[in-house]
């Protein structure tokens, strides 16, 4: 059974940075797609970057420029580096694995296999 874990998360003040690690098992990493979501109490999950299985990344606009996707498959990871943390930051955070057939990879839907969640804290 594949399974996605998250870690990393935690309680960091705004301006701040955390580096949160998903590490799949049972699964041919390189040949899938990887994607970043969060949630935060009352809203729909939301896409916040994906890095393709080509190493191609996409971000959402709010978080250009200050997150960072990568991925290493000899370690079956992938990495979501994050700078300059804000409050409107704070959420559960998803990582989750889409087919390399799959395109546009900003749908929940598209997405085959999801983690457990971490959660992130950005304070004032």
């Amino acid at each position: 059974q594949v399974k996605l874990v998250e870690s990393g998360g935690g309680l960091v003040q705004a301006g701040g940075s955390l580096r949160l690690s998903c590490t799949a098992s049972r699964l041919s990493f390189s040949n899938y797609n990887v994607g970043w979501f969060r949630q935060a109490p009352g809203k729909e999950r939301e896409f916040v970057a994906h890095i393709k299985f080509n190493a191609a990344t996409y971000y959402t606009d709010s978080v250009k420029g200050r997150f960072t996707i990568s991925r290493d498959n000899a370690k079956n990871t992938a990495y979501l580096q994050m700078n300059s943390l804000k409050p409107e930051d704070t959420a559960v955070y998803y990582c989750a694995t889409a087919s390399r057939a799959r395109v546009e990879l900003i749908r929940t839907y598209e997405y085959d296999y999801w983690g457990q969640g971490t959660q992130v804290t950005v304070s004032l």
